[in-house]
């Protein structure tokens, strides 16, 4: 894929990128590894500093970096200017817990004295330069969900972004740098995919990040995995979102729309798979359609556009064909299921339910990227957990229940990173990410995501002579 702005609602270029030359990843390398000599002598006060200087200066540009995003991957501008201001909230939130976070721990007095010593401390010190290889769904959010932990833990990042969202991964850099960075404390590297694997290898390189496809995460893993390096994988998701009789249905129908079609359906973290009990099946499915079918789907610079195009022409071909496949062996289309019929230009496509889904169909054991829901029905409980467990993704799951002792048994029994009941799953920084099984491994956010790319130091001291 070439580096460059490609405007998704219209497929113009708008701007391209020239690759960096090995003699420019070089220099990139060098000055990650000096930045890193000194920033991880730097107090967590003065990190805290530079880090809330970002945030204001975030705050300033969100109207900017919001039609950047938009421009680039094609999110509606209302969801570009959230995101933007989410990163910001992210980056306070670390300056303000992240001393804490990484705070000395003394074992229990008598396991010390056991092991012979005079007194122990455990300590959380950088790793060095992580390698972040980020997305194009969330241009700025994956990122700093990353970078702000990371910089603040002492360590410095070098950014390789997707190649349709160049202008978003430079502004990031020019963002910490405007807020006081230390020169190769963050970096973007404008790479091809090709060109990871040798950064990857690069000693200088002490661990890696990635949020993207499986494919693209069993890649890195395997590097890393060659090269003894800590990695954190964020992967795909197919995620349940299971409705039984107690619920509130008119929330739950109102929730599911926005779960499935935020940031134009492209989200791992989306509700894609709505497995509903037959008791409120039909209810649920008629209000759940109804709203699908009335969203506005158009131009995403428009204020009053719900579902904008998908980022790539590629992305809408393989959503086109995970439909069709599903169609062609019986689902049943309840909206959506083409493009908009005005021939529009731009890679639009409607948003869709699909009902009577099978395991024979792609659709059921893929991920489909994009504004398609498909719809199940089961006879009790412990048949949606089966169901919502059928899939080679584990990332997170909904659940809408006001029953306790269903709400134990699918805390209990569904195999993701988190279950959210009653509400839409989404990440906050304050509660630790991350998923199970294909969905990948590892933590982001919180504490657990502060410390993955930290060396837990165990300090020892033996009895005074």
């Amino acid at each position: 894929m070439a580096i460059a702005t490609v405007n998704p609602a219209t497929g113009e270029t708008l701007k391209t990128f020239e690759a960096l030359n090995a003699g420019e990843i070089e220099d990139r390398l060098v000055r990650a590894e000096q930045a890193f000599q000194e920033h991880r002598t730097t107090s967590f006060g003065y990190r805290a500093e530079l880090m809330v200087k970002a945030a204001e200066l975030l705050d300033g540009d969100q109207d900017g970096i919001a039609r950047t995003m938009t421009t680039e991957m094609g999110k509606p501008l209302v969801q570009a200017r959230a995101e933007a201001a989410k990163c910001a909230r992210t980056m306070r939130w670390y300056a303000q817990h992240a001393e804490q976070l990484l705070a000395d721990e003394h074992p229990d007095p008598a396991d010390v004295r056991d092991s012979g010593a005079r007194r122990a401390v455990v300590r959380y010190r950088p790793l060095g330069t992580v390698l972040a290889v980020m997305p194009w769904n969330f241009p700025l959010w994956q990122v700093v969900r990353f970078a702000a932990p990371a910089l603040m833990a002492g360590n410095t990042g070098l950014l390789k972004h997707s190649s349709n969202v160049p202008q978003t991964a430079l502004y990031i850099e020019e963002l910490f740098r405007r807020a006081g960075y230390p020169d190769g404390c963050f970096q973007t590297l404008l790479i091809g995919s090709g060109a990871v694997e040798d950064v990857l290898r690069d000693p200088r390189i002490a661990a890696a990040t990635l949020t993207g496809s499986e494919p693209a995460g069993r890649s890195v893993a395997s590097i890393a995995g060659d090269e003894v390096k800590k990695t954190v994988l964020e992967l795909g998701g197919s995620d349940p979102f299971i409705v039984l009789p107690s619920a509130d249905l008119d929330k739950a129908a109102r929730v599911a729309v926005t779960a499935r079609v935020q940031n134009n359906g492209q989200s791992c973290i989306a509700a894609k798979r709505f497995i509903v009990h037959t008791d409120v099946h039909d209810a649920f499915a008629e209000r759940f359609t109804e709203r699908m079918a009335a969203l506005t789907v158009g131009d995403p610079m428009d204020e009053g556009t719900d579902v904008g195009p998908l980022s790539t022409e590629q992305g809408r071909s393989d959503l086109e064909e995970l439909v069709d496949d599903a169609v062609h062996q019986g689902a049943t289309a309840l909206c959506g299921a083409r493009r908009p019929p005005d021939h529009r230009a731009g890679w639009f496509y409607e948003p869709t339910v699909l009902s009577g889904i099978t395991p024979s169909m792609r659709i059921h054991h893929e991920e489909a990227f994009g504004p398609v829901a498909t719809l199940y029905r089961v006879a009790d409980v412990d048949e949606a957990v089966r169901v919502a467990n059928d899939s080679p993704f584990g990332l997170g799951s909904n659940a809408w229940t006001r029953d306790p002792d269903e709400q134990e048994l699918l805390a209990r029994d569904l195999q993701a990173g988190g279950v959210f009941f009653n509400g839409m799953t989404a990440s906050h920084p304050g509660m630790p990410f991350g998923g199970a099984k294909r969905s990948g491994y590892g933590r982001e956010l919180s504490g657990h995501g502060i410390r993955e790319f930290c060396n837990i130091t165990t300090l020892w001291y033996g009895p005074e002579e």
